[in-house]
């Protein structure tokens, strides 16, 4: 047992402490040396003790009997066991080389391994050190979300890794927008294929949601090697509305101007007229012409009533007729649902259309069809004007006799961001952003746009806008 267990004794003893065994054949039979404390009486002992091997660890148990319980009197015997001290000493210290040999190889790695991970992060890093790296993070955190300009930073694999708070707002940007693809977070398609280009791209307009934006894209590189793009955006919603309204009164004035021009060669007829002494026809002339346009005009402003709306349709009225088109005005503007002031609100509700966003449905959908029939045989543009499907709101419906719109090219001239530049043809019944600002009027308002096919032949579109109280 002693070999077996690796002790340096095993002493078994009866209860008067006379030794049964011994290392020592010579010290059997004699007492046992040493406390045997609780021992006898159904306890343990464990002690440093200095017997007759030496000083030694030993412990002393008890035998009990087999027929007996475990009270003191049942206990038949003592076993103590022990080791000495030398032993101890001896298996400590090559206890201790095994562990210093194992924790120097275990240093020697450590040290290996911190400097491996040290010159890879350096090459990471490019050289920077752990407080150049803290000092360049809170630079930059600050002047990211200091710019006024949208910044959207992508990897190779055109995964967002850096969005500040202005693009997150001109984007419409999900908080977890970080490290997703740039394909799954609903942006135009347009705008997607810039911001993946190869190529810089610079100020390209789009429409994202409620944002005109304007877009300018470049590839980052560092070292000849691919890591990225950088894009930028910019709102210019409030821009792109304004310069819509200067076309329209641009429009205008030029529509003004051939009226002028048109009204001073009439006006020439009758002088000639009065001057050959031919009075009658020359009154009869005028009286002729005085009635046509107050007619034109009595039938557009009681049909819409907004002045400014009025207004527009009168210069496109001119605009067609200088242009060999007939413009053929239907329905009226239901009453009450524009706010001529613009400033969305009719008696202190807000109002779902002010003139101004009806400026824009109306002036884009009239001269993309005027711009459709152009060149054509028969040239004829309806505008109609009444109440939504539902009996309420404003339903706008423009129709013309043009070639009408190709069965792929529907879907396409109202895609969210659809603009020739992204690659969409320039005459196809989407000039620039123009339809892509109808529609983001009819989003605001909780409306729809619709393409079809007009009575006419060419292209319908219908824009579909809810009554009072429906903006958002």
């Amino acid at each position: 047992m002693r070999a077996d267990t690796g002790v340096d004794f095993v002493v078994v003893m009866d209860t008067d402490r006379t030794r049964y065994t011994h290392p020592d054949p010579a010290r059997i039979g004699e007492s046992f040396i040493g406390d045997t404390g609780a021992a006898p009486r159904g306890g343990t002992l464990v002690q440093e003790y200095t017997g007759t091997l030496g000083p030694s660890m030993r412990a002393v148990v008890p035998v009990w009997s087999a027929a007996g319980g475990r009270s003191p009197d049942d206990v038949e015997a003592l076993v103590s066991v022990g080791i000495t001290v030398d032993r101890i000493d001896a298996s400590l210290r090559r206890d201790l080389l095994l562990v210093g040999l194992v924790a120097a190889l275990v240093l020697a790695l450590g040290v290996a391994g911190a400097a491996l991970v040290s010159r890879r992060l350096r090459r990471a890093t490019h050289g920077l050190g752990e407080r150049e790296i803290t000092r360049m993070f809170e630079y930059y955190s600050a002047v990211l979300h200091a710019v006024r300009e949208g910044l959207l930073l992508l990897d190779d694999r055109g995964r967002v890794q850096l969005v500040n708070d202005e693009a997150r707002r001109l984007l419409d940007l999900p908080d977890d927008a970080g490290g997703r693809s740039v394909d799954e977070l609903g942006l135009p398609p347009g705008l997607v294929a810039a911001a993946r280009g190869r190529r810089a791209e610079l100020d390209d307009v789009y429409v994202a949601g409620e944002h005109v934006v304007v877009v300018s894209s470049s590839p980052a590189t560092w070292a000849g090697r691919d890591v990225g793009a950088v894009v930028t955006l910019r709102d210019h919603t409030e821009l792109q509305a304004v310069t819509g309204e200067l076309d329209v009164v641009r429009g205008l004035t030029d529509s003004l101007r051939a009226q002028a021009h048109e009204a001073a060669n009439r006006l020439h007829t009758v002088v000639s007229l009065v001057e050959t002494g031919r009075t009658e026809e020359a009154l009869d002339f005028a009286t002729e012409e005085l009635q046509l346009a107050q007619l034109l005009t009595d039938r557009v402003v009681g049909a819409v009533g907004d002045p400014v709306v009025a207004a527009l349709l009168l210069g496109k009225s001119a605009e067609a007729a200088e242009r060999g088109t007939d413009l053929v005005l239907d329905g009226d503007l239901p009453p009450g649902l524009v706010d001529a002031g613009g400033d969305g609100r009719v008696g202190g509700e807000r109002s779902a259309l002010t003139s101004r966003e009806l400026v824009t449905v109306l002036g884009n959908l009239v001269d993309n069809a005027l711009d459709a029939v152009a060149g054509r045989d028969v040239r004829r543009v309806s505008v109609s004007l009444g109440p939504g499907p539902d009996g309420a709101g404003l339903s706008v419906v423009v129709g013309d006799s043009g070639p009408g719109l190709p069965p792929d090219a529907g879907a396409r001239v109202l895609e969210r961001g659809w603009t020739t530049k992204a690659g969409g043809p320039a005459r196809d019944g989407a000039h620039g952003i123009g339809l892509a600002l109808v529609g983001q009027v009819a989003r605001r308002h909780g409306g729809t746009v619709s393409v079809g096919r007009s009575p006419l032949g060419g292209a319908e579109l219908r824009v579909d806008l809810p009554g009072t109280g429906a903006a958002r």
